[in-house]
């Protein structure tokens, strides 16, 4: 436990360029005031192959870049840098505090960047040096070993100094559940613990949110469950990574929280209607794209996924347009009564979770009302169809299911306004929901 806290003023942000193995120095953040701001080193704006970090925020120009309105800092550069969950395990190697309880803002912003692990989420890195580059990684560890660290970081027990940098080695990567990274030859996953606050099974759930999201016919991130001192481990494979026999090449990212040009405080004012406006003008495949991301919409609240805030969706940058990239963090929450909203406005100031709030916001999608009734009506089918078999797969005991069948998955709620043709949706998933309950 080292309770000192360097005071950097200064970091170098490096990028794996596409298609490149080896990370090249793209610029300088710099602390000023209260922010943090980008230039671009000149070497690198004379790159041939350079791209901007992301063009809307901080274009190829030379100078410091201003920042957006409200910013303290780029929000591109701020998807790199770790979330609440490494936050946790910093604090913890630093002051051995129970990470939920203390305070995350005794670490400022340039040393969570420069101390968290490198292997991070897209294709950005933070070294001290301009010319040498230094990965801050670890030695492979047993998930077993990865179980025990992330146990005593929310109990707030201080790590040894092995099982330390084995948990920092993934301090970057983003959200507020226990997790580490595992590399295993040419895959590389993001493993999710099950926590000691979980009310149900969390870390299953998602597993079956994630396979029906795939059996939906939605772009999923690949999932496996996984078994370590008894307790379940979720295993998703990185969609940021490509192996090549050169060795690994990282695919830049922004979220849906950047590219809203909002921060963390703004984050309640995200929409999914201003999100399909930038698709229609800045993505590739368009059409295609929104019918995607309609059909996320629509079966996050048919599994009761209502933590998809604006981090929780994501694009590759390529340097001149965005595409989707595959879900993730679909995990349903945990629901005592039936009225829920999501973590998104759906349309206008409307984020109730609602079937009927998505069909009035279809047209933001390019989508017609008989397009998006069958949508919904071959989401509600598979996940009432092929229920049973990912609960077989998840081996989810019969008390579980009880439990989350018509709590978080096709809650009643989502359904009881519908009229006219869309109450079709309603008698369908009530009669799933029965022939479920029932086979019970």
């Amino acid at each position: 436990m080292n309770s000192k806290i360097k005071n950097y003023n200064e970091a170098f942000v490096w990028i794996w360029l596409p298609e490149s193995t080896v990370p090249v120095v793209a610029g300088k953040l710099t602390q000023l005031g209260k922010s943090l701001v980008f230039n671009y080193g000149q070497s690198y704006l004379a790159r041939e192959n350079a791209i901007a970090l992301f063009d809307p925020e901080l274009p190829l120009k030379p100078g410091l870049l201003p920042l957006l309105s409200g910013m303290s800092m780029p929000s591109c550069i701020r998807d790199a840098s770790p979330d609440a969950w490494g936050r946790r395990v910093m604090i913890n190697k630093k002051f051995g505090k129970q990470g939920k309880n203390a305070d995350v803002s005794q670490i400022d912003e340039l040393t969570y960047l420069l101390e968290s692990g490198s292997d991070r989420i897209g294709a950005l890195d933070f070294q001290l040096s301009p010319t040498n580059y230094e990965p801050r990684t670890s030695v492979s560890a047993p998930l077993k070993e990865l179980l025990e660290a992330a146990i005593q970081v929310e109990k707030g027990i201080p790590l040894s100094p092995h099982l330390s940098e084995v948990l920092n080695h993934g301090t970057s990567i983003g959200g507020a559940r226990p997790k580490a990274l595992i590399d295993d030859h040419e895959v590389k996953y993001i493993a999710k613990f099950s926590s000691s606050t979980d009310l149900f099974s969390i870390v299953k759930a998602e597993f079956i949110a994630m396979r029906l999201a795939q059996l939906s016919g939605l772009n999923v991130a690949p999932v496996s469950l996984e078994k370590s001192s008894n307790k379940d481990v979720l295993l998703i494979k990185r969609f940021d990574r490509v192996f090549s026999k050169n060795g690994w090449q990282r695919k830049s990212m922004v979220s849906a929280l950047t590219l809203l040009e909002l921060d963390e405080m703004m984050a309640r004012y995200a929409s999914y209607e201003n999100l399909a406006e930038i698709i229609r003008f800045r993505f590739t495949d368009a059409s295609a794209t929104l019918k995607e991301l309609f059909s996320r919409i629509v079966f996050n609240i048919l599994v009761g996924n209502t933590d998809d805030h604006a981090r929780n969706h994501a694009a590759f940058w390529d340097g001149k347009m965005l595409s989707l990239t595959p879900a993730y963090d679909i995990c349903p929450q945990n629901r005592v009564g039936n009225e829920a909203s999501q973590g998104m406005l759906i349309t206008n100031n409307n984020r109730m979770s609602k079937i009927s709030v998505c069909l009035d916001a279809a047209h933001a999608y390019l989508l017609s009302e008989k397009e998006a009734l069958a949508i919904i009506e071959h989401q509600i089918i598979t996940i009432g169809t092929k229920w049973q078999l990912v609960c077989d797969q998840a081996h989810l005991k019969k008390i579980d299911q009880r439990m989350m069948f018509g709590r978080q998955f096709l809650n009643p709620f989502v359904f009881d306004d519908l009229e006219g043709e869309r109450s079709s949706l309603k008698e369908i998933a009530s009669d799933l929901l029965s022939g479920v309950l029932k086979a019970k």
